[in-house]
């Protein structure tokens, strides 16, 4: 083959998809038994729901295109309505981003919001160790850092859990340089936590793993599952040799499209640079957890409610309405906090999370008619959650070898991209600039 390509995500399908394009012969290793990577779809009352990536927004344009191209849908996600907040024992109603707190709260939670955004314009997305304050933001956790500016305790808990969703850890666990590039590579806070005209203002009809499946009817039997990837051989002669479970396949080129902490899993021979073997050790993913109920009704919107609500209280800490229309049946999406919801048994799951919701939205809650969820960091095949939690000290460490090519192997994945990092995005156009390389070294070759 001219390229072979690890992982059938988004980021894989996606630089497969390009190169066949651009006149390659492509092969994709997938070890799964599906596509998708962390995109993957089941279904609740018979709807589909998204277990991973789910939301699409403004500027995201790369994964819009790919979608429309498809005819994949999108819908708007429901928003109509008061938002709730449970936050120190009482369940308050808000319309807008930031919840409705005391004053004096609000106040602090405005500053330390100015305050961040005023450091993200200090950072270099594309080469954040360059920034001349990369050194102490990468010294320190994002925790560490409101702490030094002084923000309160509830500004403090807000952020907490902006940071479980956002990257499946708590504050005290993501390095701060890595907080604020991630936040300037989604065009900042706004634009990465709101509804509308933000992050989650859509979603796909059909679920986001119907992209995957569809990019992976156009490249046909280049697509090979269940087949995971031992070892990446280089030979001498500038060739490699890919060892899976579903045979070897030599290449001139190889995209790797994995997360950072799973190329580990992949021996390379001759070995890769010191430095990509530590970037695997300390680029760890993070764990977040998906619940869904459904009920017969959207009932939460009778009562004005747009079931969009936070909570300071696990395991649920966010929710959403994924309901597929007006009229029918309603969809309770709840984001959990994997630390204390992963390890419960099934049964045990569902009761905590419908507790959490029953909390949120009141006694109809715990009545459903269907429940599903979906623990990333139990899964058998690279588990984790939907993006890396880079703790301290690593982009300035090792943030230069992220994406840098070595001999003829290129790296693509969400983790990679400097646009809409951690996002489906990213991931497509991580994919597309991988596929660049391998092309343009393949040329040069020739």
């Amino acid at each position: 083959m001219d390229v072979v390509v690890v992982g059938a995500g988004f980021a894989g399908l996606t630089a497969a998809r390009e190169l066949t394009r651009l006149g390659h012969d492509v092969v994709v290793v997938e070890g799964r038994d599906r596509v998708g990577g962390r995109s993957y779809t089941g279904a609740v009352a018979g709807v589909p729901v998204d277990l991973g990536a789910t939301f699409v927004g403004p500027t995201q344009d790369a994964v819009l295109a790919l979608a429309a191209e498809l005819d994949c849908a999108t819908v708007p996600t429901y928003g109509r309505g008061k938002n709730l907040i449970r936050w120190r024992g009482r369940v308050r109603t808000y319309r807008s981003t930031i919840p409705r707190l005391s004053v004096l709260e609000l106040v602090d939670v405005s500053r330390i919001q100015w305050r961040f955004e005023r450091v993200c314009r200090k950072v270099p997305v594309a080469r954040p160790w360059t920034s001349p304050i990369a050194d102490r933001l990468d010294s320190t956790s994002l925790d560490d850092w409101l702490r030094s500016v002084h923000a309160g305790a509830s500004t403090r808990d807000l952020m907490a859990i902006v940071a479980r969703v956002t990257w499946g850890a708590e504050p005290d666990a993501v390095s701060m340089l890595h907080a604020v590039r991630y936040v300037q590579a989604a065009g900042g806070l706004g634009r990465m936590l709101d509804v509308k005209g933000g992050a989650q203002q859509d979603r796909f009809l059909s679920g986001t793993q119907e992209i995957a499946t569809r990019m992976t009817e156009q490249l046909g039997d280049r697509v090979v599952l269940n087949a995971p990837v031992r070892a990446i051989r280089r030979h001498t002669d500038g060739t490699l040799t890919v060892v899976s479970d579903g045979g070897l396949f030599g290449a001139r080129a190889v995209v790797v499209a994995v997360p950072p902490e799973h190329r580990a899993a992949i021996e390379f021979d001759p070995p890769l640079p010191d430095e990509y073997l530590e970037l695997a050790r300390h680029w760890p993913q993070g764990h977040l957890s998906k619940a869904y109920a459904a009920y017969d009704t959207p009932f939460w919107r009778d009562g004005g409610c747009s079931g969009e609500a936070l909570s300071d209280e696990g395991p649920v800490f966010i929710t959403f309405d994924v309901s597929p229309s007006d009229a029918g049946l309603g969809i309770l999406l709840g984001f959990t906090d994997a630390r204390t919801f992963d390890p419960l048994p099934p049964e045990q799951r569902r009761e905590v999370a419908l507790a959490g919701f029953t909390t949120l939205f009141g006694d109809a809650a715990s009545r459903p008619i269907d429940y599903l969820d979906h623990c990333w960091g139990a899964e058998r095949f690279a588990p984790g959650g939907p993006t890396a939690a880079v703790p301290p000290g690593s982009w300035t460490s090792y943030g230069p070898w992220l994406h840098a090519p070595v001999d003829a192997i290129f790296w693509a994945g969400t983790e990679t991209a400097d646009t809409w990092t951690g996002f489906l995005d990213g991931a497509v156009r991580s994919g597309l600039r991988a596929a660049g390389e391998a092309d343009h070294e393949l040329a040069r070759r020739s």
